[in-house]
């Protein structure tokens, strides 16, 4: 199972990430929507899973949850806007994310790309960074990764050009 994973798009959908996703069978995005346009465009291309962020209205917080916990491919995941990052999670999340911690923790917010394994909890943590054109990051990035065997593999970062660019 191949997974584009973006976040932070604030209301503007590169066009280029249609190219960079098409192989994906399912498309992540992990809060920060800024507007369904972009989640319809998205759906249109592959199957969608979101969540609201701080930014997103009413709407996006009718159309998806605050928090998807599921698993796929063997690996379970729990995605969210505001998580944090090892050791330093954000204090809404983590009692449950010690509690019952997934293989894989998936979050947005601070714009900033990582993937971290976090050994405490034996858990892969990513944030694919912004994908939008608003907020103090510099370069524009998403994740590319695969679900098999019950582990995330083959991990790619997209860099999709300098913000406003």
């Amino acid at each position: 199972m191949r997974i584009g994973l973006l976040s932070d798009t604030h209301g503007w959908l590169d066009p280029r990430l249609q190219e960079h996703f098409k192989d994906c069978d399912e498309i992540w995005h992990a809060g920060d929507i800024g507007g369904l346009h972009v989640t319809d465009e998205l759906s249109a291309w592959k199957t969608l899973r979101a969540v609201w962020g701080n930014i997103d209205d009413s709407k996006a917080r009718i159309a998806f949850p605050e928090h998807q916990r599921f698993t796929l491919e063997g690996v379970r995941v729990w995605m969210t806007h505001i998580g944090g990052r090892p050791p330093r999670y954000d204090r809404s999340i983590i009692e449950e994310l010690r509690r019952d911690p997934p293989a894989l923790f998936v979050c947005g917010h601070s714009h900033i790309l990582f993937v971290q394994f976090d050994p405490k909890l034996n858990c892969l943590c990513m944030n694919p960074g912004a994908a939008g054109n608003h907020g103090w990051h510099t370069m524009r990035t998403a994740l590319r990764f695969t679900l098999d065997g019950g582990r995330p593999k083959d991990l790619e970062v997209i860099e999709l050009g300098r913000r406003g660019g």
